[in-house]
This record gives C-alpha cells, sequence and structure tokens, in this order.
C-alpha cells in the first residue's frame, strides 16, 4: 500500500481575521500527504530551493512521508504564496505569487513512486499533470485536483489530463466554469462523462458531494467552533480520501466504501482548518480521527427516526390513499396576537450580579476508549 502526491511544496504567509503567520510551511502536496499519511504510506514528489531547510524535511519524515523523490534545486528559492482572507473566509486573496523552483517543473517520479498503487496529481499544470500520469505504473486508483488558473488558461489539456484519472476533485466554482454548466449534478456527469469513475465537489462551508455512477451523495461541513486558516483544506480533503482508500483491498471500492472515503476526506479538512499552515494535520492522533468520524456518523443517521411514509392522493388501492389536510376550523384557525397592553408588556431584564452570573461551560470530556 502506498500513495504518490505529485505538487507543490511552499512557503506561506497567510493572514485571516484571526491571526496571522510568516513563511509557514504550506503547499497543495505537503497538505495531501501530510493528512494521507495518517492512513498509508506516502512518497511526496515536489520540487524545493535550497531555502527549504532540515526542519522543514523533518516535519515531513516525522509523519512517515517518503522525501528521497523531493527535488532540490540549488541556488533557487522555493514556491512562495501570500494571501489573506476576509471575515468568513470563504475566498483567498492571493497577494503574492512566486513559482520559483515550481515555474516550468517537470516531475520525474522514482521507481518506488511510479510504482505506487495510487497517486494524486495536485493542482498544477495540467500537461504536467499528463505527463506524471504516463509515468505512473500503478493501477488502483489515480486522482487529480485543479483550480480556476489552469481551467481559464489550459481548458483542453485539462480535460485531456482528466480523461486519465478515476477521480477528479474541484470546488464547484471550477466545476462550474470547466463545463459551462450552472446546475452542480449537470456539471458532475459531463466530468464523468470524459472517463473518471467518480467526481467530488467540495463546497466549502456547506460540505462536498459526491457523483458516481451508482448514486449522489452529500456531506455537510463538519461545524467548527474555532477555524483559524482554510488554506490547504481542499488538499487536506483529497489526501485523506486516497489515503483511506488506499488501505481498501481494490476489489471493494465499492459506493460504501467511497462514502466513507469523502467522510474520512472531511474529517481531515476539518482539523486542518484548526489551525494555520499543516500543524494540526502534524499533531492528529487516530483517535481523534475515529473521534470526528463517529460525529459525522451521528450527525448525519436518521434511520433511527420512526416515520411513517406518506400515501399520495390518488393512489390506486383504498388503503394506501393519504387523507386530504383538514380545512381550517375555528378551533385551529390562528389566532391574531393581542395588542401589547401594560399588563402584559415585557419587563427589562435585570442587571447582572454575582448571584446570576451565567457559569462557564464545561470542556466536553474526552470520549473514553
Amino acid at each position: 500500500m502506498s500513495l504518490a502526491v505529485v505538487g507543490s511544496v511552499a512557503f506561506d504567509s497567510v493572514s485571516s481575521p484571526f491571526g496571522q503567520v510568516e513563511r509557514q510551511l504550506g503547499g497543495s502536496a505537503t497538505y495531501a500527504a501530510l493528512a494521507a499519511s495518517h492512513f498509508t504510506d506516502v512518497r511526496l514528489v515536489a520540487p524545493v530551493g535550497d531555502d527549504f531547510a532540515p526542519e522543514h524535511y523533518e516535519v515531513l519524515e516525522g509523519r512517515g512521508i517518503d522525501t528521497g523523490a523531493i527535488q532540490l534545486f540549488a541556488d533557487a528559492k522555493t514556491f512562495f504564496w501570500r494571501g489573506r482572507y476576509e471575515f468568513d473566509m470563504s475566498v483567498a486573496h492571493s497577494d503574492v505569487t512566486e513559482l520559483n523552483v515550481f515555474a516550468g517543473w517537470r516531475p520525474r517520479l522514482s521507481v518506488e513512486a511510479r510504482q505506487s498503487e495510487m497517486l494524486f496529481l495536485a493542482a498544477m499544470d495540467p500537461e504536467t499533470q499528463l505527463d506524471v500520469r504516463k509515468q505512473w505504473l500503478g493501477a488502483k486508483f489515480a486522482a487529480l485536483d485543479s483550480n480556476a488558473y489552469w481551467i481559464k488558461h489550459k481548458p483542453e489539456h485539462l480535460v485531456a489530463a482528466i480523461r486519465t484519472v478515476d477521480l477528479v476533485l474541484m470546488n464547484d466554482l471550477e466545476a462550474r466554469e470547466l463545463t459551462g454548466e450552472p446546475m452542480l449534478l449537470r456539471a458532475a456527469r459531463m466530468i464523468m462523462s470524459w472517463g473518471p469513475r467518480a467526481v467530488v465537489l467540495r463546497l466549502g462551508e456547506y460540505g462536498c458531494a459526491l457523483l458516481t455512477a451508482d448514486g449522489y451523495f452529500s456531506l455537510p461541513a463538519f461545524p467548527l467552533e474555532n477555524g483559524l486558516d482554510p488554506t490547504g483544506c481542499g488538499d487536506a480533503f483529497a489526501g485523506g480520501f486516497l489515503g483511506y482508500l488506499d488501505v481498501t483491498p481494490r476489489s471493494k471500492l465499492t459506493e460504501t466504501i467511497l462514502r466513507s472515503a469523502v467522510t474520512y476526506g472531511s474529517v481531515m479538512a476539518s482539523y486542518c482548518m484548526e489551525s494555520f499552515g499543516p500543524d494540526r494535520l502534524v499533531s492528529l492522533s487516530e483517535r481523534e480521527i475515529n473521534y470526528r468520524f463517529e460525529d459525522f456518523r451521528q450527525m448525519t443517521h436518521f434511520e433511527h427516526v420512526s416515520t411513517h411514509p406518506r400515501a399520495r392522493d390518488g393512489a390506486a388501492d383504498e388503503r394506501d390513499r393519504h387523507p386530504a389536510r383538514p380545512g381550517l376550523t375555528p378551533s385551529i384557525r390562528p389566532h391574531d396576537a393581542p395588542h401589547r397592553t401594560p399588563s402584559i408588556q415585557t419587563p427589562p431584564a435585570p442587571h447582572r450580579t454575582p448571584s446570576t452570573e451565567r457559569p462557564s461551560p464545561s470542556l466536553k470530556p474526552p470520549r473514553a476508549e
């Protein structure tokens, strides 16, 4: 079991309404690799400059990631990005983008990376994605991500790259722009018609959706109380999704397994949001991952709720006919609210006193193993 992740390693300077960081380790391949490392063996393929220090390798290798395929370019700088987020943090505003060693980079997969069972092509030039896909000899699952820049400048090459993979990950705006379809379901079906077995649409704060030939699945975003930085969340999603799939036998990649993969991807994306940079992905425990997966299960499970199906009016069988809704009668007609009088005016709330102060909520105790 192994996953080859090909993309960018970068330094990010990010500001959000909740703080800022300077030259934090980042990049699409970094986030995906760290998330996937909690499930499977990862081989990272990316270019870096001579400003990529030993402590940066240690972050990756500390999670067991194989960094042997990282290409070091002397007398050059690592990809750098400076961005900021508004109060709702739904859109990243790029202030500075310096591709540096990433500009024109053409990766050459190592023997080990070529033979990895799974492949993730992070957002980059689709011609490069096509080249890497041809080098890969694995046969289990290949996935591709992209962004608005390549959709705008190289749509034909991107469609050609999409034809060679099993899974496409995009956000809703990118899917609409690439296909010209305003309705997301139609956009996803068009992308699937080009060859992939599945399409995952990331919907930001509204969660994500999975489309396969067997069905449609939607999952909400995890309700966070504290979110600091959405940078890398989409790549962390991809890493969690593919990392989980890699530990599943190829013959069992069913609709149910793909839905579990979507949930694990959402788990990793939610944890990524809890810190600036990839720090949270580095420090995560298996217990935390499984705990949040179970939270998702509880949030979205409703089969235990007792329901009674309603037969439609006009059913052929009288026993299945749903009774017509009764008309309003004086006893059930809604009444107008009475006008305010001095006797029913709402009195002002009293001032707080030490005896009426609300105590601070206690923290939720951890779930027992």
